[in-house]
């Protein structure tokens, strides 16, 4: 049994014969149970039978890069920037496509039967590199610290955070080259949020009153 919005396109022999119209599949099998979204019409059909390509993939994490292997829809269109899970023999991990490469080159975009290698980073668990300002605002006392979070943890220009031992402002923060749907590369409003995968460096000012460990 599938979930009833699982889609398929398929004609339909009550509204289009001769070509294909959205169905949800409602169960599968030797003959899988369809329902037409245009006209509602219930019918059993063969489902097609979806061509997958092999395709070799390295993951960049916190400095060091590993290969891997992926299976890809054939008819799929592969960009920087998209996000999949890829299963690994020590882990399934959530990476984020940073490049394509061609037979003729790197690309942002292309049709997976073009790609020879899927260049990615791991945004599952990521680190956050930070420049830390003293409180009391001598720059002479600014040092650099890395932040363990989810990818999907979320920083807040204006607002403060305590990570570990470390109680913080968020003054700045700048964005990532494959960081989407952004207005700007740099956020310094009071209010403008990232999430920490999309984080190239962050700004904060300490509101500590010790020192601290990342871990």
């Amino acid at each position: 049994m599938t979930d009833a919005t699982d889609q398929v396109a398929v004609p339909c022999p009550a509204c289009s014969p001769d070509f294909e119209t959205v169905h949800e599949v409602l169960s599968e099998g030797g003959q899988a149970t369809v329902k037409c979204t245009e006209c509602g019409h219930v019918h059993k059909t063969t489902l097609p039978e979806e061509t997958t390509l092999q395709r070799d993939v390295v993951v960049s994490q916190d400095g060091d890069s590993f290969s891997a292997s992926t299976d890809v829809p054939a008819e799929e269109t592969l960009a920087v920037g998209e996000e999949f899970l890829l299963e690994t023999d020590e882990a399934i991990m959530t990476v984020r496509i940073t490049s394509l490469e061609l037979a003729t080159g790197r690309v942002e975009e292309a049709p997976a039967e073009d790609v020879r290698t899927i260049w990615t980073r791991a945004v599952g668990n990521v680190s956050v590199n930070t420049t830390v300002h003293p409180k009391g605002g001598d720059r002479e006392g600014t040092r650099s610290e890395e932040l363990h979070v989810p990818g999907d943890y979320e920083f807040v220009v204006g607002e403060t955070d305590e990570l570990g031992e470390l109680e913080f402002t968020v003054e700045g923060i700048h964005l990532r080259e494959d960081a989407h749907g952004y207005n700007h590369e740099k956020l310094d409003h009071d209010g403008d949020m990232a999430f920490a995968k999309d984080i190239k460096r962050l700004l904060v000012r300490d509101e500590s009153s010790t020192a601290w460990s990342a871990w």
